[in-house]
C-alpha cells in the first residue's frame, strides 16, 4: 500500500498539514479531532481510486498550524480552513466527504459554501447533538452498551497503558461499532494508523452539546448524499434521515448490513453508490 505524499499549505488562516493521493476530480476529506499521517485513512482511502484525494490535519492535528484563540478549533472555523485551503490550492470547486464529525463539518461546508462544492457526501453523521438525544445512540445512558463504551474510554485515558494495552482496548471499542465485530481484523487490515487530536476532541464535546443546524439544511444548494448504517450506534440512522428530509433534492441510501462504517462493511455497495451518484450529477 503506498503512502500519502505529505505538503505543508500556507495560507491566510494558517499553514495546514495536507495528506495528497489518487489522480481525478479534487476531493477534500476531514474529520473534526483526528489526526491523520502519510499511512492514510480509511475513509478516504475509499475515494483514491477515482478522484485526487485531499485528506486534511485541521489545526492543533499533526504538524498544523496551533491555535490562539480556543474558537479557532470549532466546526465553523473548520470550514473557513477548508476554503482557505481550497483557495490555496487554486481550486475552482471539489467535493467534499465527511464521516461522523467530518460530516457534522460538511454539512456547515454546505450551508455556508455551497458554491465552492461540486458535490457533497455525508456517512453517517448528523445535524445536531445526537450523543444524549436518542436512546439507539451508545453515548446515552439508556443504551444497553454505555457503560461499557464508557468504561473503554476510560481505560483509553490511562497514560500508563503499554501500547499493546491500548491497541486491545481500542479494538473493543470500535468493535462496538461493527454490526459484524467478529469482521474486525478483515475490515482493519491495512497498515493504516492515526490519533487523535485530545485539545479538538475536548472542544468538541463542549460544542456539540449545542450543535444544531437543521434549520439551515434547506441553504445546501450543492448536490449531496447522505449515507448511514441500519444499525449505526454512534449517529443513529435517524439523524441521517432527518438529514435528508432537511436538504432540498438530496439523495439518501442506506446500508442493511453496516453500523458506522458502511465503507468498510458493505465496501463495494459503497463505492458503487458513490460512483451512480457522481455519474446522476456530472
Amino acid at each position: 500500500m503506498s503512502k500519502w505524499k505529505t505538503r505543508l499549505v500556507s495560507t491566510a488562516r494558517g499553514t495546514f498539514e495536507v495528506f495528497i493521493k489518487g489522480k481525478g476530480r479534487p476531493f477534500c476529506v476531514t474529520h473534526h479531532y483526528s489526526e491523520f499521517n502519510d499511512s492514510g485513512d480509511y475513509f478516504a482511502d475509499s475515494f483514491t481510486d477515482r478522484y485526487k484525494v485531499y485528506l486534511v490535519n485541521l489545526k492543533e492535528s499533526g504538524n498544523s498550524t496551533k491555535i490562539t484563540y480556543p474558537h479557532e478549533l470549532s466546526m465553523f472555523d473548520a470550514v473557513y480552513d477548508l476554503e482557505a485551503i481550497r483557495e490555496a490550492l487554486g481550486i475552482s470547486t471539489w467535493t467534499y466527504g465527511g464521516h461522523s464529525t467530518g460530516g457534522m463539518i460538511g454539512l456547515l461546508y454546505g450551508i455556508h459554501f455551497s458554491a465552492s462544492l461540486s458535490s457533497l457526501i455525508i456517512v453517517g453523521s448528523a445535524a445536531r447533538k445526537y450523543a444524549n438525544s436518542s436512546p439507539a445512540c451508545i453515548y446515552h445512558g439508556e443504551h444497553p452498551k454505555f457503560n461499557l463504551m464508557q468504561e473503554l474510554i476510560e481505560a483509553l485515558k490511562d497514560p500508563h497503558l503499554s501500547p499493546v494495552e491500548k491497541a486491545r482496548i481500542s479494538k473493543e471499542r470500535t468493535k462496538l461499532s461493527l454490526h459484524k465485530p467478529e469482521k474486525y481484523d478483515e475490515y482493519f487490515s491495512l497498515p493504516i494508523s492515526k490519533k487523535m487530536s485530545a485539545s479538538r476532541m475536548n472542544f468538541f464535546i463542549r460544542e456539540e452539546m449545542i450543535f444544531d443546524v437543521t434549520r439551515q439544511l434547506r441553504n445546501i444548494m450543492t448536490p449531496t448524499l447522505i449515507m448511514g448504517g441500519e444499525h449505526d450506534v454512534q449517529c443513529p440512522i435517524s439523524f441521517s434521515e432527518e438529514i435528508k428530509e432537511g436538504i432540498p433534492h438530496s439523495t439518501f441510501v442506506r446500508f442493511n448490513e453496516s453500523n458506522h462504517y458502511p465503507f468498510l462493511e458493505e465496501a463495494q455497495l459503497f463505492k458503487m453508490e458513490i460512483q451512480q451518484f457522481m455519474n446522476k450529477i456530472l
